[in-house]
């Protein structure tokens, strides 16, 4: 499919990025869509990237061995970086941590927040 425009590719490189659970690294995507897309460059999809972060589309999670991991679930929730395999995991509470607690009795607004925690996942463990 050589006739991609740029909004195509926009699209694909979201679409990319919002269909895995794995928090994907530019590198990740672009290795995912470049058959498809064989003018797709690793710029295009950083630019992309960049515009989707500008936009509130994404968000930057962590980085993880020198890669920038990003998440299309922009809800409010913590993440888990797996310090042996290099994992990114959601965290889901909808409880508010005793942190988020004492800074709003103390008068603090939390308008976004980004948690994440670092160590070794269960699977790693286990082996």
């Amino acid at each position: 499919m050589t006739g991609h425009n740029f909004s195509s590719k926009r699209e694909a490189i979201f679409k990319t990025i919002a269909s895995t659970k794995s928090h994907p690294s530019a590198k990740w995507v672009y290795e995912q869509l470049k058959d498809e897309i064989p003018n797709l460059s690793l710029g295009t999809v950083y630019r992309n990237i960049a515009l989707f972060k500008e936009q509130g589309r994404v968000i930057a999670v962590a980085n993880v061995d020198g890669e920038e991991r990003i998440d299309a679930d922009v809800t409010d929730h913590a993440h888990f970086v797996c310090e042996c395999c290099n994992g990114v995991y959601d965290l889901v509470s909808s409880e508010q941590s005793p942190l988020e607690k004492e800074l709003s009795q103390n008068g603090f607004e939390i308008t976004r927040k980004n948690v994440v925690f670092y160590g070794i996942c269960q699977k790693c463990s286990t082996n």
